[in-house]
């Protein structure tokens, strides 16, 4: 298998894994850091066990970046690959793990892929700098903070 078939084999298996997860979790009754996401899905209320900031905060990072899956209630982002043009040899992907209902940093994890094109015109996966998936957290994070300051004001 290809390289690349492999990865979209391992994404779908760990969105799936995720999505069961979550819906066999449960939730703390009477807690009121478990927040509903009311603006997402169309207005649609839905119950979700991550931070409604992070979650928002994340969308609004990223989003320069098209979507491939999004789920509010495992704290799941998917995003396609992206070709920047100024850089068409190589494109970047994005995972972002909203993990808990706090607005902390070990809330967030954020993956990123980069792969490159060869003379053969095929996607070879390539390194990324480490830096990277944290400069996204501090982005996202810091995003989080100013919209919770925004509600509170």
């Amino acid at each position: 298998m290809k390289p690349e078939t492999v990865r979209t084999f391992k994404l779908l298996a760990l969105s799936f894994g995720a999505a069961a997860v979550a819906a066999c979790g449960g939730g703390r009754s009477g807690s009121d850091r478990n927040a509903t996401l009311a603006e997402y899905s169309g207005g649609a209320a839905q119950a979700a066990t991550v931070n409604r900031y992070l979650w928002s905060a994340s969308l609004e990072t990223l989003d320069f970046l098209p979507i491939f899956s999004a789920d509010p209630i495992a704290g799941l982002i998917i995003t396609e690959w992206y070709v920047n043009p100024e850089a068409p040899s190589e494109r970047l992907k994005t995972n972002v793990y909203i993990l808990d209902s706090a607005l902390r940093a070990d809330a967030l994890r954020v993956s990123v892929f980069r792969q490159e094109r060869d003379e053969a015109g095929e996607w070879i996966d390539a390194t990324v700098n480490p830096a990277t998936a944290r400069e996204i957290e501090n982005a996202i994070l810091t995003r989080a903070r100013q919209l919770r300051l925004n509600v509170i004001e």
